[in-house]
């Protein structure tokens, strides 16, 4: 074993300390244990001299007091870095990973849990009101659940008795034994709620099949238990468009927690949520042997209520179950300004100061999440309007802090910015006459700070050495004197507790919020990865490049999310859209600005993100110049051919999943060497795009000169991006 592995061995059993994780940062920025993560990955990258880590080795060796391996730990992280390392700009806002942002990806859970538990937060569970905020509104509910209760107590043979609660439930709670025995209780509830008038409006079932996977999702994915629509005559395979409240079924109550039941149940949600395209919430629950939670998944996280013992309380579990089977459509969390008629869906906008009926025609996006902004697009027109030109309806749930992606839009426009798509309308979308967000309307104005696992944001305030004794002298009252000996066994890994799940960047704040907001533009197109032919794909990457261009120069925006998602072309002869251009500002920010939005992070696809953003360089328009020869690259690898389906390859899947460092180095590793870079792309580009590799080359020269990537703001790194591009266009017609 090399010095830098037991460097590394001993930074994490450091910070596998509880006490390092009470310990603020003592730098203007990050946690102690964050911080302690970028020294690894330093460490590993051989980034940092390892002989900057003996002085930490001395005072471990030697037995020293906490104090004196604190003081030495603290040493080294408030080192100066020599080289300058990048450090985080208060003029832009962190870059946080969703499961909205991974792409050609199998999404096999190993590589997609910790994506989705890092975006999902905290879970919020005991939130006192719970049931009354969600199930409260439900017309009769309580006194129909009530009557079918006592008919469930009656008779002969009662299904529950107050000693011993539900009399069929199998008391080792195995899942196929409650299926039947849930299953079977269900309909006899409908039975007995029917007879005391209850009519939902429409009909649904429990779909009990654990061992079937659902349609509809990227991997294979089944689901426990759930509450589906009862389509008359309907045999159709489920799907997870079907779904309407998922369940999650242990048969041990101490898997009540977040790696367990919790997040299982956050997996469903997000399926349930890619699915449906007007749907923003998902309610759904939790049954751990006896012990059921009633859960909301929603675009900042879940909540959910205090636990029941179903066999305590078994009204509860009554009104739970014919609430679900009652909930209308905007109480089961879909859109209530989107509507039908006529077997079509519609919006209603108010521009201009007129009333306007927008058609929605297709769904064209829809992305893969739970929180997040969950950005969803339809291909819409105006009704009246005899040549249906189209336009784009995009929703999306954004911070409160960032700027709106509608003025920004409106700017563009009106400066006549060329290549990117046009203003039309937006607004902030109103739900019972109020501001859709998420605090006061999706969770009713339920206080999380209530929540029986409620953790306040840790402080980042500089700590003194009087206070670093104290946690110390706390630490040793609770627990035994800890060894750090590298000669002893094993360090322990790095253990959590607490029922919060930790995300980078430490516990998030308790009053993060989304608005729902709605931009409608004039420019209707395709992805690039569908051009007819590589020399079209050619064409419309520059005519973006100029719409990038132009929206830089004239506006003074930079896009800051170039990607596959974000490029469009329009090959159709009718359409009066750009033949290319940009969408989606909803991350653009003003390149002059001093201070970040204030908005929690911002998510970015990472397969595209220039080696300087994933350094954490402050953003500028030659990273997002970088990034359009990462969606070149990126296309020419995964896709066959406007008509073909993109392909997941292995090597390039794990782009989605390394840590930034990791994948900065990969990025660099590709374009270092030009005989490597075309060794690499003669093995690794599909058959269609192989007569572009030259072109790809040439483009990698310009963006990497020397096979290194441009450290200074150029714009003429615009020219010769667009030169390359023309000359390659010429060698293909040739």
């Amino acid at each position: 074993m090399n010095a830098r592995y037991f460097a590394v061995e001993l930074i994490l059993a450091l910070r596998s300390i509880p006490l390092t994780h009470d310990l603020p940062s003592r730098i203007g920025h990050g946690t102690l244990p964050e911080q302690l993560l970028d020294l690894v990955s330093q460490i590993r990258s051989r980034e940092l001299d390892v002989r900057l880590i003996i002085p930490l080795f001395e005072t471990v060796e030697s037995n020293a007091s906490d104090l004196e391996i604190y003081n030495a730990l603290f040493a080294l992280v408030t080192r100066p870095a020599t080289p300058p390392r990048p450090l985080p700009y208060l003029a832009q806002t962190p870059v946080v990973r969703n499961t909205s942002t991974l792409i050609n990806t199998s999404e096999h859970r190993k590589f997609v849990d910790n994506v989705l538990k890092g975006e999902l937060g905290s879970l919020h569970v005991g939130v006192p009101g719970f049931y009354d905020a969600f199930f409260g509104g439900i017309a009769g509910l309580e006194a129909v659940a009530e009557a079918a209760f006592e008919m469930c107590k009656g008779g002969n043979n009662p299904l529950y008795s107050e000693a011993g609660g539900w009399c069929e439930w199998p008391k080792s709670a195995k899942e196929d034994e409650v299926l039947k025995w849930f299953a079977k209780l269900v309909n006899m509830l409908v039975e007995f709620a029917e007879v005391h008038g209850w009519a939902p409006n429409t009909r649904r079932k429990l779909l009990a099949l654990p061992n079937q996977p659902l349609q509809g999702s990227t991997a294979e994915r089944k689901l426990d238990v759930g509450f589906v629509d009862d389509r008359e005559g309907s045999k159709d395979i489920p799907h997870w468009s079907h779904v309407l409240v998922p369940g999650e079924l242990k048969s041990n109550p101490d898997n009540d927690i977040p790696s367990k039941a919790w997040f299982d149940l956050g997996r469903y949600a997000r399926e349930v949520l890619t699915a449906q395209d007007t749907r923003h919430f998902v309610q759904g629950f939790t049954l751990c042997g006896s012990t059921m939670r009633l859960w909301q998944y929603d675009r900042i996280g879940a909540i959910a209520s205090l636990p029941f013992d179903i066999n305590k309380d078994g009204l509860q579990f009554v009104s739970a179950v014919l609430g679900y089977l009652s909930m209308n459509k905007e109480q089961l969390g879909f859109d209530p300004t989107i509507l039908q008629s006529g077997g079509k869906q519609y919006i209603e906008i108010v521009r201009n100061d007129r009333r306007e009926c927008l058609i929605i025609d297709e769904l064209m996006k829809r992305a893969p999440c739970v929180a997040g902004r969950a950005t969803t697009c339809w291909k819409a027109h105006r009704e009246g309007d005899e040549s249906q030109k189209p336009l784009v309806i995009k929703d999306s749930w954004q911070y409160p802090e960032r700027d709106e992606e509608g003025e920004l839009l409106r700017e563009a426009t009106e400066k006549g910015v060329i290549n990117v798509a046009r203003y039309y309308h937006h607004e902030t979308v109103r739900v019972n006459d109020k501001d859709d967000d998420i605090l006061d309307n999706v969770r009713k104005g339920l206080d999380i700070t209530t929540a029986t696992n409620y953790k306040p944001e840790r402080s980042m305030t500089p700590v003194s050495m009087a206070q670093i004794q104290e946690l110390t002298r706390q630490s040793r009252n609770t627990s035994k004197k800890r060894s750090l000996s590298l000669t002893d066994s094993p360090l322990p890994p790095s253990k959590r507790t607490g029922t919060s799940s930790p995300t980078k960047g430490g516990i998030s704040p308790p009053m993060w919020n989304r608005v729902h907001r709605r931009v409608i533009t004039r420019d209707y197109g395709k992805h690039l990865y569908k051009a007819s032919c590589p020399a079209a794909l050619l064409t419309a990457l520059l005519g973006c490049i100029e719409g990038y261009e132009s929206l830089h120069t004239r506006t003074g925006m930079i896009q800051c999310d170039i990607s596959t998602g974000n490029l469009m072309m329009n090959e159709d002869d009718g359409n009066p859209s750009w033949p290319s251009f940009l969408i989606d500002l909803d991350l653009a920010i003003k390149e002059q600005r001093l201070e970040s939005s204030g908005a929690k992070g911002k998510t970015g696809t990472r397969a595209f993100m220039a080696i300087g953003v994933l350094y954490n360089e402050k953003h500028s328009f030659r990273h997002d110049l970088e990034s359009f020869f990462w969606v070149l690259f990126w296309i020419c690898i995964h896709y066959n051919g406007p008509d073909k389906e993109s392909r997941v390859v292995p090597d390039f899947e794990e782009w989605n999943y390394m840590d930034a460092n990791q994948l900065a180095r990969s990025k660099k590793g590709e374009v270092a060497d030009g005989g490597d870079f075309i060794s690499n792309a003669e093995q690794n580009f599909t058959s269609y795009y192989q007569p572009l590799i030259p072109s790809v080359n040439s483009l990698r020269k310009v963006v990497f000169p020397g096979g290194a990537r441009w450290k200074v703001d150029d714009t003429g790194l615009y020219s010769q991006m667009k030169e390359s591009l023309l000359e390659s266009q010429k060698d293909l017609k040739v």
